[in-house]
Formats: structure tokens, C-alpha cells, sequence
């Protein structure tokens, strides 16, 4: 064990495998050598937020001009990670990770952050089925019988690691918990970059809630470290960035160009940018968004991001990646899929048709839809890189043109968002981090922009389409409401009361409180082991 390095949990089973000394010795090296500066990111983050609260709104950084208008290129993707025309996301267990190397997608991101709760459990016993993964070895019994394991051709591993703002309370150097994104990191790249190197791939990392292009400096500084301590060449590691927060879709230029040779892409999401766009402007009425089911890629704010992320990523010869389709096939109503089938296939020919390289899909009966958009723009293309989109020209105020027209806050939308985060943190509570509610696989970020939506409307009294406002008298009492129908649910699923007393305590909270938290998930984990 480094000196000062203490483990607070079990080591059983084979966690110690993945938890070895090279394992650990990254991680210390890790922390101490940039904790401080990710504390002093942290801060920074903060002091912006007042800022905005202020009524500051973001611009494009003068001081980065000149990189805006270099010419510099990322290096060229690894071979295997050239084509990337659908990626499928979802957690760290095994069953899981099996179906999704195996569903013909070209890659899996498995999911350490959104899709995952970060119970000791799942985060150890995660990283062993990657390093089982990625030696193709995993295999699955259900408790049926039915056996899992890996076909003849996987999809490449891409791994996401949590965000900057995370911590692994389980794991302290000197007292103070490790960041969870170095703990995620060490862990996997310690165990796993070399084999992955000698096989000709290599390790693929995908990095979340980065909000300036100096966050983005520090993991390149955290990777040129882990490549130098476990004797691998330089740029091995390779990283897309998931741009989920309105400060970063000022920087995406800077993003790609800080990463350095470890840059490959940018991705485009959806919930997660919604709610950064309510957290960052909370105070400004103006700022107000409809029923999320309102707000789709091709509102202003929404296709101003798509289109300068694509026009930025092909500028510097890194891969554009679409959004998530988060469908889940219902096996009792063909009528819901069909209609679900065709809003996917519409949602991804506007994503190839704009220029992306590839997209995401939540659901192993996505791929072959994704697929075949991308195969018929694409065809024996890898990528579409060489589409430059000269044609886009955006602006600060397009960013921020929230314009949604027609669009309203109804109680249908208001007790939607009740009702599908009072499901997932209960379900979060119970240690699953990826839970498909309502024909929809939902992440953290569901929750975050269901509980900042209620927030937010109520904070500014916003008025309902039929009638009326949104009060925190209203809110209670609909979640009371949905309570009453969720416990009815957990009984008949035979999980009793399940976690729902304290979901609900916790959802509320965040929902109406004074102040908006900054994430649901830091909340949460006090309340998990």
C-alpha cells in the first residue's frame, strides 16, 4: 500500500486483483500530484456560478483566439477506433457488458458515471469485468441457466470515468477521499492499458462534465502521467469528450487542442446540457424551458451546439458523435415501437445528414436502426471528417437562444418529471444506475433534469399551460401522488418498500430547495454504501 493510501472497504472476492500495486501506486501518484489543482478547478467552477447568478452570460474567450484560428489537427484516430458509426452505453455488470460487446455495435462506453451508482460493489467489482472484458474471458450464468459470453468480434471498449466534481470516499491519501476520476482511471488503465495495446487497441476513455478547456488540461496532464508510470507510449491513451455543459460548447476548440495527442472527438448530448443551461442561468427567468419532451435537437440553442461541434470537430480532424436514443422495445406493444422505431430513425438520418461520424443508442434493438442510417451515409466510409461544414456560423447569443415555440409547462410534463425521478433515485438508492422507465433507459442525467426543471419552475412561478403555477404546494402534492403508484409498483415487484422514503425526502429536497444543489449525485451518495 503507498504510504498514505487507505482503502475504507472490503477487499473480497477479487477486488484485491484489480486494487494490486501498480493499480495503487498510479492512483497515489495520481492525487498527489494533482489534487490540489483539480480543488482549485472545483473552486473556479464555483466562483463562475456566482457569476452567472450575477447575470454574467459566457462568450467565446479572447485569450484563446489565437487557437480558435490555428490550424492544428488532433492525430488520427487508432485503426480500430476510425469507424465509430454506433456506439452503445450502459453500465459495468457483466451481463450487461456481454449483450452490448455483442450487439454489433462498432463500440461500448461502459458507463462508470451516469449509468452507474457508485457503490463500492459496483465500482470494484466494475473494474474486474472490464479487465475480464477486455481479455475476453467474461461469461455470465442467469440465474435461468442461460449462459453469456463474448462472440468472435466485440465491440471496441471505451470506458467513462466519473467527473472532476466526484469523489471515492472509500479510498483516502492523508486523510481526504482520492477523486473519483483518478480512482476510475488508475484503476483501469493500471490493469488493462498494456493488454489492450499488445491487441492491437488500445485505451479508450470518454470524459464527462468537463466545463473549460483547462479542466480538459488537467486530464491531459493525468494521462502523460499514467502513460510514463506504466511504460506506455506517448498518446496511447485516446479520449472524446462529452460536451454536456454549456460552458464547454465556448471552448470546444480549446477542449480538443488542451487534450493534446490524446484527443480523438467530441460528443453531443442532450439531458445533461439541459442541465447545465438551467443550472448555469437558475436565477434568470429568461432562461426557462418547456417540458423537457419539448425542448429536441432542432430548437436553436440545441442545433447551434450540434452544428459548431461537428464544424469544430471536422476543422480538427477529430470524430463528431451524436446523441443518445434512449428507446427501450416494449415486448407487449408493436404499436409503440414502430412509432418509437421510426423517431429514432428520424432522429439519427438528421444527425448523419448534418455530419456526424456516429451516434449512440441505449438499447442492444437500437444498433441495427442507428446502423443502417449510418451505413447508408457513410457506406464504405469510415467517417465523414472530410465534411468541414463551412457553412456554420455560430454566435454566443445562438448558444444561448432558448426560443422554443409552441412549446409550454404543463402538469402532464410537471408530473412526468415527478414521477420518472422519484423511479430512478429509488432504483439509484438500490445500487442500479441504469433503469428503464416508461419505455426509456434513464441515467443520472434524467434525474438532474427532472429535479432542476422542477426547480427552476417554481422558483419563477411559471405558469401551466391549463391554468395556474408552479408552487412547491403543487409539487408535494403530486408526488404524493406518484409515491402512492411507485409503491404499488416496488410491492408487486416484490421489493417492499424498496429505497422510496428516502428517494422521496432526497427528490424533494433538491426539487424545491433555497438554493439549487449542484449535482442530485452528491446528495445521493451519503446515502449509499
Amino acid at each position: 500500500m503507498p504510504t498514505g493510501l487507505e482503502i475504507r472497504a472490503p477487499l473480497t472476492g477479487r477486488r484485491q486483483e484489480v486494487l494490486n500495486p501498480v493499480a495503487l501506486g498510479l492512483m497515489e501518484l495520481l492525487q498527489s500530484r494533482l489534487g490540489q489543482e483539480r480543488s482549485r478547478l472545483l473552486a473556479a467552477r464555483a466562483e463562475r456560478q456566482l457569476a452567472f447568478d450575477a447575470g454574467e452570460r459566457p462568450d467565446f474567450n479572447t485569450t484563446t483566439a489565437k487557437v480558435r484560428s490555428g490550424t492544428w489537427r488532433v492525430p488520427p484516430a487508432p485503426p480500430d477506433l476510425a469507424d465509430r458509426r454506433v456506439e452503445i452505453t450502459g453500465p459495468t455488470d457483466p451481463k450487461i457488458v456481454i449483450n452490448a460487446l455483442n450487439s454489433g455495435a462498432r463500440v461500448f462506453m461502459a458507463d462508470l458515471e451516469d449509468a452507474n451508482t457508485p457503490t463500492w460493489t459496483n465500482m470494484v467489482d466494475g473494474q474486474v469485468n472490464l479487465t475480464d472484458a477486455v481479455r475476453r474471458r467474461i461469461a455470465y450464468e442467469a440465474p435461468d441457466g442461460r449462459r453469456y459470453q463474448l462472440g468472435e468480434e466485440p465491440a471496441v471498449l471505451m470506458v467513462r470515468p466519473r467527473g472532476w466534481h466526484l469523489s471515492e470516499r472509500h479510498v483516502t491519501l492523508n486523510g481526504e477521499p482520492v477523486s473519483a476520476s483518478l480512482f476510475d482511471a488508475a484503476v483501469y488503465l493500471a490493469n488493462n492499458a498494456e493488454e489492450l495495446l499488445e491487441r492491437g487497441s488500445g485505451p479508450y476513455l470518454y470524459l464527462p462534465k468537463l466545463e473549460s478547456h483547462v479542466e480538459a488540461r488537467l486530464w491531459h496532464d493525468a494521462l502523460d502521467i499514467a502513460e510514463e508510470y506504466l511504460s506506455i507510449p506517448s498518446g496511447a491513451v485516446r479520449a472524446t469528450v462529452l460536451v454536456e455543459t454549456i460552458p464547454a460548447a465556448f471552448e470546444m476548440d480549446e477542449i480538443l487542442h488542451a487534450l493534446g495527442n490524446h484527443a480523438t472527438g467530441l460528443n453531443a448530448g442532450r439531458w445533461d446540457y439541459m442541465f447545465s443551461l438551467i443550472k448555469k442561468f437558475r436565477e434568470d427567468p429568461a432562461f426557462v424551458l418547456p417540458d423537457r419532451a419539448e425542448v429536441k435537437m432542432t430548437v436553436p440553442f440545441m442545433r447551434s451546439y450540434t452544428d459548431l461541434l461537428v464544424h469544430t470537430c471536422h476543422r480538427r480532424g477529430a470524430h463528431a458523435m451524436g446523441g443518445m436514443a434512449a428507446f427501450v422495445p416494449s415486448r407487449r406493444d408493436e404499436q409503440v415501437n414502430r412509432q418509437a422505431f421510426e423517431q429514432v430513425r428520424a432522429d439519427k438520418e438528421r444527425e448523419s445528414a448534418d455530419g456526424f461520424d456516429g451516434t449512440w443508442v441505449a438499447h442492444p434493438d437500437l444498433v441495427l436502426v442507428a446502423r443502417q442510417v449510418f451505413d447508408s451515409a457513410l457506406r464504405d466510409r469510415p467517417n465523414q471528417i472530410e465534411r468541414q461544414r463551412d457553412d456554420v456560423d455560430v454566435e454566443a447569443r445562438d448558444l444561448l437562444d432558448v426560443t422554443t415555440p409552441g412549446a409550454e409547462v404543463t402538469e402532464s410534463g410537471l408530473r412526468n418529471n415527478i414521477a420518472v425521478g422519484l423511479r430512478y433515485l429509488e432504483s439509484w438508492l438500490r445500487g442500479r444506475g441504469a433503469v428503464t422507465i416508461f419505455n426509456l433507459m434513464e441515467d443520472a442525467a434524467t434525474a438532474e433534469i427532472a429535479r432542476s426543471q422542477l426547480w427552476q419552475w417554481s422558483r419563477h412561478g411559471v405558469g401551466l399551460a391549463g391554468g395556474g403555477a408552479v408552487t412547491g404546494d403543487l409539487v408535494h402534492r403530486i408526488q404524493q401522488e406518484e409515491m402512492g403508484a411507485l409503491a404499488e409498483e416496488l410491492a408487486e415487484a416484490g421489493l417492499g418498500g424498496g429505497r422510496l422514503k428516502e428517494a422521496a425526502e432526497l427528490f424533494e429536497e433538491v426539487a424545491l430547495a433555497k438554493e439549487m444543489p449542484d449535482f442530485l449525485t452528491l446528495l445521493a451518495y451519503e446515502l449509499i454504501d
